[in-house]
Protein backbone atom coordinates (compact mmCIF):
# COMPACT_ATOMS: atom_id res chain seq x y z
CA UNK A 1 0.00 0.00 0.00
CA UNK A 2 1.34 3.48 -0.51
CA UNK A 3 0.00 6.34 1.27
CA UNK A 4 0.95 9.84 0.57
CA UNK A 5 0.46 12.28 3.91
CA UNK A 6 1.28 15.71 4.97
CA UNK A 7 3.76 16.28 7.63
CA UNK A 8 5.90 18.57 9.48
CA UNK A 9 8.95 18.10 11.07
CA UNK A 10 9.68 19.97 14.74
CA UNK A 11 13.61 19.19 14.77
CA UNK A 12 13.19 15.79 16.08
CA UNK A 13 10.44 14.09 14.86
CA UNK A 14 7.73 14.04 11.88
CA UNK A 15 4.12 14.82 12.84
CA UNK A 16 1.49 14.12 10.37
CA UNK A 17 -0.79 16.78 9.62
CA UNK A 18 -4.31 14.77 9.83
CA UNK A 19 -4.69 11.16 10.92
CA UNK A 20 -3.00 7.95 9.79
CA UNK A 21 -5.19 5.51 8.92
CA UNK A 22 -2.61 2.64 10.35
CA UNK A 23 -2.49 0.70 13.52
CA UNK A 24 0.02 1.58 15.94
CA UNK A 25 3.08 -0.14 15.38
CA UNK A 26 2.75 -0.92 12.36
CA UNK A 27 6.24 -0.91 10.40
CA UNK A 28 6.67 1.46 7.60
CA UNK A 29 9.22 2.36 4.94
CA UNK A 30 9.23 6.25 4.70
CA UNK A 31 10.53 8.45 1.25
CA UNK A 32 10.78 12.00 1.93
CA UNK A 33 9.94 14.86 -0.71
CA UNK A 34 10.16 18.62 0.98
CA UNK A 35 7.91 20.90 -0.20
CA UNK A 36 8.96 24.50 -1.42
CA UNK A 37 7.32 27.13 0.75
CA UNK A 38 7.87 30.74 -0.27
CA UNK A 39 8.95 32.96 2.84
CA UNK A 40 5.86 34.35 4.50
CA UNK A 41 6.56 37.61 3.42
CA UNK A 42 6.49 37.20 0.18
CA UNK A 43 2.76 36.15 0.53
CA UNK A 44 2.30 39.81 2.02
CA UNK A 45 3.85 41.12 -0.47
CA UNK A 46 1.50 39.48 -3.42
CA UNK A 47 -1.24 40.17 -1.36
CA UNK A 48 -0.22 44.16 -0.68
CA UNK A 49 0.10 44.72 -4.62
CA UNK A 50 -3.18 43.34 -5.49
CA UNK A 51 -4.52 45.97 -3.08
CA UNK A 52 -7.21 48.28 -4.87
CA UNK A 53 -5.72 51.77 -4.32
CA UNK A 54 -2.35 50.82 -2.82
CA UNK A 55 0.34 53.02 -3.19
CA UNK A 56 2.83 52.92 -5.53
CA UNK A 57 6.05 52.80 -3.39
CA UNK A 58 4.66 50.59 -0.58
CA UNK A 59 7.79 48.56 -0.61
CA UNK A 60 9.99 51.21 0.03
CA UNK A 61 7.77 53.41 2.60
CA UNK A 62 6.14 50.83 4.38
CA UNK A 63 7.26 51.71 7.77
CA UNK A 64 6.18 55.59 6.53
CA UNK A 65 2.63 54.01 5.76
CA UNK A 66 2.62 51.80 9.05
CA UNK A 67 3.64 54.24 11.67
CA UNK A 68 0.94 56.80 9.96
CA UNK A 69 3.86 58.81 8.53
CA UNK A 70 3.67 59.13 5.29
CA UNK A 71 2.40 62.30 3.51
Amino acid sequence: MVLTIAAHFDGKVFIPDEPIPLPQGRRLKISFEAEEVPPRFAEFLTFAADLPGAPGDLSIRHDDYLSGTAK
